[in-house]
């Protein structure tokens, strides 16, 4: 079989980068292992946010009586919170099984592996293997949870996100090592859930690579719903054999500490996918676990291209969808930019939730910059505190020279949903004056963009 484009792998990246080219008018195939919508759609960023969402609902009927209600015998079903997650995920895979028929693209079932001359060897669940060719070939296999040497996942007492998902029953207690987004996710979600929760971060902060202010408000807001927050320390080893739970030692600035619990969840970060894809026999350039790539998604190799995860971009389903659909449209000779890294969204949706652009406020102090900074928390927003979510802030950083906002960062309650706000403007070059005289719809959470550029050119009106 002889395609356009055929593309290894159906996540985020894969399967929007073939929409896309079918779009243009290309002779499409996707090449998938498992589930159509990879690790995002299914057992990543969909998933979660249905545990998620089932945490939130459960927190507001605890605390029903803040609201002038009453509820009695509130409790939860985990086996059927996951199951309503599972099937939120099983939903969205099925949307992207329609999006490829729609779109006349061709699901190939199997492990796919580059060989030199554009051909890809699949290999199906009974090992038969069948060779397909084409003039251009995208490898978007992705990423897994990566394993540390002192925490070997055993997928039972010592486990990484995709087990965190479908537990089949409750854990007692959990220490989750690592504080990005997956570990702060999973320990907010358990915790609402009645597990008791010990994070434990490698890193002087929380959410390390968040704004300092925003750092030190997740360490708040954690430790005042009941989570024990271990910063500057580090899991040396684990023992699963010695009882039923786990035994892990942490180094800290004190000393080491043994803590106890059923369940360890190892959220260190992640591992890309290009093991046995055939990048060695094809020549394609690796570092650092990486394939290397120009501007255009381009490997060493003509013809053979990688986006996402396997790339040394940002590992964010968004990212990798508009890696695939600028990687295409140059194929196809549109007139495309190159992607700006410097101006991309991240979110975590924990509660509070955060949510950044652009650089913080130590990144830009250390290229030089002189700065007007602006602070507004939602303690002083009307609507917060009439949604009872007056935990946060919004907090902009602009340079003081020429008015550029140079970053945002945010979080509270559905801070995810208003970032964009931060990243247009941004994308459009906006000036400090020109956020502060676009007018915000009051009472909203996303008049605390406008109040936090009041503030930080001294003309802020609620504080």
């Amino acid at each position: 079989m002889k395609y356009d484009v055929l593309i290894i792998g159906s996540g985020p990246g894969g399967y929007v980068t073939a929409i896309r080219a079918s779009q243009l008018g290309f002779k499409t195939a996707v090449v998938e292992k498992e589930s159509l919508g990879g690790i995002c759609l299914n057992w990543g960023c969909i998933p979660t946010k249905a545990l998620l969402k089932s945490a939130q609902v459960y927190d507001y009927l605890k605390h029903v009586d803040e609201y002038g209600l009453k509820a009695e015998a509130i409790d939860k079903d985990f086996e059927a919170v996951i199951k309503r997650s599972r099937g939120v995920a099983e939903g969205m895979s099925k949307g992207v099984q329609f999006l490829m028929k729609k779109n006349k693209i061709d699901i190939i079932d199997g492990f796919g592996k580059v060989k030199a001359g554009k051909k890809v060897d699949v290999t199906d669940k009974d090992g038969k293997v069948t060779e397909y060719s084409a003039d251009h070939i995208i490898i978007a296999t992705g990423a897994r949870s990566r394993e540390l040497p002192s925490l070997p996942q055993d997928g039972k007492k010592v486990i990484g996100y995709r087990e965190a998902m479908s537990l089949p029953k409750q854990p007692k207690s959990m220490i989750v090592v690592g504080s990005g987004a997956i570990g702060v996710e999973f320990a907010h979600f358990y915790n609402s859930m009645g597990t008791d929760v010990t994070v434990v971060e490698f890193m002087p902060t929380i959410v390390p690579v968040e704004d300092k202010d925003v750092s030190k408000q997740m360490e708040r807001s954690f430790k005042k719903a009941g989570i024990k927050v271990m910063t500057s320390s580090s899991v040396e080893s684990v023992d699963t054999t010695s009882g039923d739970g786990v035994k892990a030692t942490v180094k800290t600035k004190k000393g080491e500490e043994v803590l106890e619990a059923d369940i360890v969840l190892s959220a260190v970060g992640i591992k890309t996918n290009i093991e046995n894809i055939g990048l060695e026999d094809v020549g394609i350039i690796t570092d650092r676990d990486k394939i290397l790539v120009n501007d255009w998604y381009q490997t060493n190799i003509p013809g053979y291209y990688a986006i996402g995860d396997v790339t040394p971009g940002p590992a964010l389903a968004h990212v990798a969808s508009a890696e695939g659909i600028t990687c295409v449209e140059k194929i196809a000779g549109l007139h495309t930019e190159a992607i700006d890294y410097g101006n991309i969204p991240g979110c975590t949706y924990a509660t509070p939730e955060i949510a950044s652009v652009g650089l913080t406020e130590e990144q830009a102090k250390e290229k030089g910059y002189e700065l007007k900074v602006g602070k507004f928390p939602f303690s002083a927003s009307g609507k917060a505190k009439a949604a009872g979510t007056p935990d946060g802030f919004v907090k902009v950083i602009f340079d003081a020279k020429y008015g550029e906002w140079l970053g945002c960062h945010m979080i509270g309650a559905g801070v995810t949903d208003m970032i964009a706000e931060a990243v247009l403007g941004r994308k459009l070059e906006t000036t400090g004056h020109e956020v502060l005289k676009a007018i915000h719809p009051h009472p909203t959470m996303s008049e605390a963009v406008m109040e936090a550029v009041a503030d930080a050119y001294d003309e802020v009106i609620h504080l």
